[in-house]
């Protein structure tokens, strides 16, 4: 039995310590907004936050995150300070029309958020530099020009 801490819930979970990450979050906690993607940790579709660093749950071992804190897309709203509101990234992506299928936008936000939380200020080229996501639909335009209106409403 391992002890995870999802979104500030605390969740006892039965699983070998090298199952994925990934499956332990959708399968077992329930939690389905994460996704899979390409299973070798190089599309970021299913990207969370381990101690608010942005990591590729499908190449995560459960034994990795244990004693840690876990964020998925579901747990952005309620960071300190936010209440229930949407993120200003989620926000963000409506405005902006960023989702096309809409499948990579979970993992493409948490990747998002840890990255403005190291680079509050970034300039274009360190957005494209930074966000190594993919996005099948190739709404990458949308995706930057979310980010830098955040970046920009917090500086």
């Amino acid at each position: 039995m391992t002890t995870l801490r999802i979104n500030k819930i605390t969740h006892e979970i039965e699983a070998e310590e090298d199952t994925s990450l990934l499956w332990v979050i959708r399968d077992i906690a329930g939690l389905t907004g994460t996704k899979y993607g390409c299973g070798k940790g190089l599309c970021g579709a299913c990207t969370v936050h381990i101690d608010g660093q942005a990591v590729r749950s499908c190449i995560t071992p459960l034994g990795f995150a244990k004693g840690k804190s876990i964020t998925t897309i579901e747990g952005l709203v309620n960071e300190p300070g936010n209440g229930l509101k949407l993120h200003p990234l989620q926000q963000a992506w409506i405005e902006e029309q960023v989702p096309q299928c809409g499948y990579c936008q979970s993992g493409q936000i948490m990747a998002a958020a840890a990255f403005l939380k190291e680079n509050p200020n970034p300039s274009d080229a360190t957005i494209k530099e930074n966000m190594r996501n993919l996005c099948r639909c190739g709404t990458y335009t949308q995706i930057f020009r979310a980010i830098k209106k955040v970046s920009q409403s917090v500086s």
